[in-house]
């Protein structure tokens, strides 16, 4: 097992880990850049490094100055996270030539699975369901135009280094397809710097349903069940509950059925999450895989009962995964809501500023992760994620009683600051929300004031 475990993020995913590390008896340290002096992981990590000034590509993407405060703290493993360093291939190989652990896949799994055009190909190999489009990235306009015609419209172009919801363009219109396919190359240049992109067949009404998986070095994997992320703006997701309301039970058997063959398939090792898109019927297609930790891990542990980021910890040791499939019972309902520092009002745009009142909820069964605290100023140069509400209930109609409840106790104030907490509470009281048959279109539908019909959902069968 590791001495000392080095945590190469910051905000809420950074105070996550440092709690895990703690009780399993392990050396934190924490890295920090000048605007993150004043975190609440520099004050609850057993050492702490500045890295850097603000910007990110100066501080938390630097692998130089991570691996030096590795170097000079005798850090012996290196947790990544979510964002920044967590699904670079290159950083893992220099942990790695370095004789420090990087605690998620191995680099070459990182590689394969991190061009989302590849693997598209990778996985329908493996008997994996995907949508139409191109396993390869498309360079020419003449080959996308090609492309296009083949598959028809909708249809969506996507950055084959993206993630996070980022770099992704939605196209109905053929006469604005080689502008869009212009426009989205260069946007994948300035976010990933690289401009390679992919097409696929666009859903207009879909269900965003992932799988957690987790597996080891010895050829063992399970999953943890599914979670709905359907609550999206900007295809970056906002509400995230397990199980997945209203889905039959013989397609989520086949979905994560579909997770553990695609991961062991691949030689993956650690926790992953592969995302699909759920149409109607008993459709389901693989968008991609996350070769991370998702920021919605919480409703997973809250149903299982398994602390993701220990197992990820005792995987990377060299340890045997301790559970078996049968191990995993979930029960209940678990919910997440992400209280960002965002004004839905002016279309989520970020609202940074000191924290002049903080107050978040308790009580039964209910979990905040956050790095906020009252006179906290949030930063201007990161994700605009402040905390993860999370609650379970014995079933999802006590679950988003309590989600209403603890979003009521929050009190977020400050100069200028404004939350998606309201937002938030609106959702849960959404006719479509509550009746399980939204998708991927609710935020549209919640903004443009549109009521569709609102039948109950079937339940599983």
């Amino acid at each position: 097992m590791f001495e000392s475990v080095l945590i190469a993020n910051r905000g809420e995913i950074a105070v996550r880990i440092a709690r895990t590390c703690r009780e399993m008896g392990l050396r934190t340290v924490a890295v920090y850049s000048t605007v993150d002096r004043d975190s609440a992981v520099v004050r609850l990590a057993d050492e702490a490094v500045q890295i850097g000034p603000g910007p990110s590509r100066r501080s938390y993407l630097s692998a130089p100055a991570i691996i030096e405060a590795a170097r000079r703290t005798g850090a012996d493993a290196i947790h990544p996270g979510y964002g920044f360093l967590s699904e670079d291939p290159d950083f893992a190989e220099i942990c790695e030539a370095d004789g420090i652990t990087f605690i998620g896949p191995p680099p070459a799994v990182m590689a394969a699975l991190g061009d989302k055009a590849r693997t598209r190909g990778i996985m329908a190999g493996l008997g994996l369901p995907v949508l139409p489009g191109t396993t390869d990235a498309v360079e020419s306009a003449a080959d996308a135009r090609a492309v296009a015609e083949e598959i028809g419209f909708p249809l969506i172009i996507k950055a084959v280094a993206g993630g996070g919801g980022r770099g992704v363009r939605v196209v109905r219109d053929p006469a604005s397809f080689l502008g869009e396919f212009a426009s989205a190359r260069a946007e994948a240049q300035l976010l990933f710097g690289d401009n390679r992109v992919y097409i696929e067949r666009y859903l207009e009404s879909a269900r965003h349903v992932e799988v957690q998986v987790l597996t080891d070095r010895y050829g063992n994997g399970i999953h943890l069940g599914e979670r709905d992320c359907s609550v999206q703006r900007r295809h970056q997701k906002l509400i995230e509950e397990s199980p997945a309301p209203g889905l039959p039970q013989h397609m989520v058997d086949r979905m994560t059925a579909a997770a553990v063959t695609g991961a062991l398939g691949v030689g993956y090792v650690g926790a992953g999450t592969f995302e699909f898109l759920v149409g109607g019927g008993d459709d389901f297609h693989l968008m991609e895989v996350n070769c991370r930790l998702q920021v919605e891990h919480p409703v997973s542990e809250m149903v299982t009962g398994v602390d993701l980021v220990r197992q990820q910890i005792l995987v990377a040791a060299g340890e045997r995964l301790a559970l078996t499939q049968a191990d995993v019972t979930p029960r209940g309902t678990a919910i997440e809501c992400r209280l960002n520092v965002e004004d839905p009002a002016r279309g989520f745009v970020p609202t940074p500023g000191e924290l002049t009142r903080f107050d978040l909820p308790a009580g039964p069964f209910v979990r905040v992760d956050t790095h906020g605290y009252a006179g906290y100023r949030v930063p201007a140069d990161y994700d605009s994620l402040l905390a993860k509400v999370v609650v379970w209930a014995p079933d999802r109609t006590q679950a988003l009683a309590r989600m209403a409840r603890a979003l009521d106790e929050c009190a977020v104030e400050g100069p200028g600051v404004a939350t998606t907490r309201d937002f938030l509470r609106s959702t849960l009281d959404h006719p479509l929300f509550r009746a399980a048959k939204h998708d991927t279109s609710l935020v549209d539908t919640m903004l443009t004031g549109l009521q569709p019909d609102t039948t109950e959902a079937p339940g599983r069968h």
